[in-house]
């Protein structure tokens, strides 16, 4: 007989089981006692059943209206960061409070190619 690793075939199982102690009730009357115990777990575990899945769909709900309102705030917050860049400028050190970046320029990179000026040590001829 095959193994039942899932609740669904767990429960399965215990309610076949409990529908045929209920149908064989007279030819074993010294497990009634335990076979009502049985029913009243099992409906116990389907009723628990029933509210998880009412608060996974609920959950779910939950998940999709958080989703959806952290997007729309990062929408409404991207058009507040540009109204306060437009109202401060973009060089403005106070943008750093709304937690922007002000603009400070460019960094210029040397390019590699090119050789030192003639007047720094490096271009210096070495004289021993």
């Amino acid at each position: 007989m095959a193994r039942q690793t899932t609740r669904a075939g767990k429960l399965g199982k215990l309610q076949k089981l409990s529908a045929a102690l209920s149908a064989n009730g007279a030819d074993l009357p010294q497990i009634e006692i335990s076979r009502a115990r049985l029913a009243a777990l099992l409906a116990e575990a389907q009723e628990a059943a029933l509210e998880q899945a009412a608060m996974t769909a609920g959950k779910q709900q939950a998940t999709q209206r958080l989703k959806t309102s952290v997007i729309e705030g990062e929408r409404l917050a991207n058009v507040l960061q540009l109204a306060v860049k437009q109202h401060y400028g973009i060089r403005a050190e106070k943008l750093a409070e709304f937690g922007l970046q002000p603009f400070r320029g460019r960094n210029r990179k040397e390019d590699p190619g090119t050789e030192p000026a003639p007047d720094s040590p490096a271009a210096a001829p070495e004289t021993t």
